[in-house]
């Protein structure tokens, strides 16, 4: 199919707004330096000198990066983190950052890279019984869901452990159906490189402290967007509870049985917490924390038809939600200079998007190494919204609203030839009255 020619524009389902991509080249990459140091120690104060220029060459600067001008508010100044990034997720443009491209631990965060190389791969409905070796080798004090050796899962049921309680027993499940861990491994870095999230070596495939292991903010934004594209995804990391499955028993009767117990999501900025109420506009995605890592957060959010990502890496500031905390500041800050600051780089498209659209009658796909929309875990062209809730889960992906939260679809379409890569069909949720 030839490339469009003509810009795409697609309505919201709920609103008549029209978005069209805007036209910019997107830049080369640059490699990022090789990994140095042992995340096993405490990361460095002070970040390099020099950092990769992926996305632009202020993201590989030191410090806070942003174009303050008339009428463009000021930073919060109570943002502790060693690094953050706040970005249009439809357009590409960093609107600001800080230390953007310092490659730091992960911890769970890193699951979103898992997540988006292994959705494709198995259908939610396929079936698996774990054996012993499914589970070996998960470190000490991993978070799990709870996964049991002999018993049935099916892969919608795994990836809700991953998604919802960060299980590191599930992760080791997936990577078993997957050939193994160290093939999962080499897939995620494949993954990461075709992304350019060239700051990003995996060592473990659930983010889990291990020499050698890093990303950087930027990175994690690059993924988290590439995995928007795919509408599992999207169902996951949006949905704030869910039924999963228990242990096999015999009740008092004799009767087998194995009943269900229900999972909360731990990104506290969807699922809310004492004092922290639930962010307006969230939908998704994945949080993370590790002794070395310290508190990791990748969020997306949509306000007044302004969709953005944010993520903050290791506050220094004390708190169980402070990474959550930092993550709500440079949103809302984000959306209020949202269309008053310039840019100080931009989000690139995967290679393969790159080097299509860089090709006359190329046909550049809008799913991030994949072939096209459709399919297992991918952005299918129909509402989502419409897909009945499994096992009783609750999620923005699926429709159930979030108190009381307005769904809406942005509808779909490819990279297109010299355009920034939109995100097709993102599930988005209007401002609560």
């Amino acid at each position: 199919m030839p490339a469009p020619k003509k810009t795409v524009r697609r309505s919201l389902l709920v609103t008549s707004a029209v978005l069209s991509s805007l036209a910019l080249a997107a830049p080369a990459a640059v490699a990022a330096p090789s990994p140095s140091g042992s995340p096993s120690a405490s990361p460095s104060a002070t970040p390099p000198a020099s950092m990769s220029t992926v996305g632009g060459a202020r993201l590989g600067q030191p410090g806070t990066q942003v174009n303050l001008a008339s009428g463009v508010p000021v930073l919060p100044k109570d943002v502790t983190a060693r690094s953050w990034i706040v970005a249009d997720a439809e357009s590409g443009d960093v609107l600001a950052a800080h230390n953007a491209h310092w490659r730091l631990a992960p911890a769970s965060t890193l699951k979103m890279l898992f997540a988006d190389t292994l959705l494709p791969k198995f259908p939610r409905t396929a079936e698996h019984k774990v054996t012993p070796s499914d589970l070996a080798g998960i470190g000490s004090g991993s978070s799990m869901v709870g996964i049991k050796e002999d018993e049935t899962y099916t892969v919608h049921d795994l990836w809700l452990g991953v998604f919802l309680r960060s299980g590191n027993d599930a992760v080791h499940v997936l990577s078993a159906m997957n050939k193994g861990v160290k093939n999962t491994v080499r897939e995620m870095n494949e993954h990461a490189e075709e992304l350019q999230a060239l700051d990003t070596n995996v060592v473990s495939p659930d983010g889990y402290d291990a020499e050698g292991q890093v990303s950087s903010a930027y990175d994690l934004t690059l993924i988290a967007r590439s995995g928007l594209q795919k509408k599992d995804f999207r169902e996951y990391a949006s949905t704030v509870s869910a039924k999963f499955p228990g242990e096999t028993k015999k009740d008092k009767k004799g009767k087998t049985v194995r009943k269900p117990f229900e999972i909360q999501n731990t990104n506290r900025l969807l699922s809310g917490d004492a004092d922290l109420p639930v962010y307006q506009g969230i939908a998704g995605i994945k949080n993370g924390n590790t002794t070395n890592a310290g508190a990791t957060f990748t969020g997306v959010a949509e306000r007044n038809g302004k969709v953005l990502l944010v993520t903050v890496m290791n506050p220094e500031k004390d708190g169980y939600n402070e990474v959550y905390k930092e993550t709500a500041r440079l949103f809302d800050w984000g959306f209020k200079a949202a269309g008053k600051v310039q840019p100080v780089g931009e989000l690139v498209p995967p290679k393969s998007a790159a080097q299509a659209s860089a090709q006359p009658g190329g046909n550049p796909s809008g799913e991030a190494g994949g072939s096209g929309v459709g399919g297992s875990g991918t952005a299918g062209t129909g509402p989502v919204a419409s897909a009945p809730a499994a096992n009783g889960s609750s999620g923005i992906g699926i429709a159930l609203g979030i108190t009381g939260g307005v769904l809406v679809l942005l509808a779909g379409g490819a990279f297109l030839v010299n355009r920034r890569w939109p995100l097709p069909d993102l599930v988005r949720r209007r401002t609560r009255p």
